[in-house]
């Protein structure tokens, strides 16, 4: 349960944010009616790991039904720059005749969320991080599966066989999932009787 109190400080403070950014210029400012009501919020950009994307899904899956209709009180937003990439986010619409709106609380119960638990979805998350760690797996062996003659499905075997005999090799680094070395990858490609390739 929200406070009043702290819903009504982040509101505050939240509205017009967008005016109080460096060398910025909100094009759809003449668009929509008392936009100093408006705040600017960015949920992931060009860099962010699993935990920001998979939390970026989750508020945007809970943020859909404010983007619907004529008054929609949500509006996905992406900016731009040459030198740092993109963010992407929403602009919410924080007031609505003197009231907080339904969608600022929503994203502000989603804040708190976050802040105490870091991850919206854990099962997102961990759909993430698998789907993250398998592709690190091909990656990381680049030197080495050169060498043999890999069937179709070798990264989930390797997966497998990491997770079975050693799990260490899988562990999320730097939230960007598992990224296995060399050594470990040559004995799980030996002891899964990957056939090697004529020298």
């Amino acid at each position: 349960m929200i406070a009043k109190s702290n819903i009504e400080y982040a509101a505050k403070k939240a509205a017009g944010n967008w005016q109080n950014f460096n060398s910025f210029v909100w094009w759809r400012e003449q668009e929509v009616t008392n936009a100093d009501q408006w705040t600017i919020v960015y949920t992931n950009h060009r860099d962010s790991k699993l935990s920001d994307e998979s939390n970026s899904a989750f508020i945007a899956k809970m943020l859909k039904p404010f983007m619907k209709g004529r008054n929609q009180t949500v509006v996905t937003e992406s900016h731009s720059h040459w030198l740092v990439g993109h963010v992407d986010g929403y602009s919410i619409k924080v007031y609505s005749r003197g009231k907080i709106t339904k969608a600022f609380c929503t994203y502000y119960e989603l804040l708190e969320q976050i802040e105490e638990f870091s991850i919206l979805d854990e099962f997102d998350y961990s759909n993430r991080e698998y789907e993250a760690t398998l592709s690190n797996i091909d990656s990381a062996a680049w030197a080495v599966k050169g060498r043999f003659s890999l069937p179709e499905d070798w990264v989930e075997q390797v997966y497998a066989w990491l997770l079975d005999n050693d799990e260490s090799q899988l562990a999320n680094n730097d939230d960007e999932g598992g990224w296995p070395d060399e050594e470990s990858l040559l004995a799980a490609f030996t002891s899964l009787s990957f056939e090697a390739e004529p020298a």
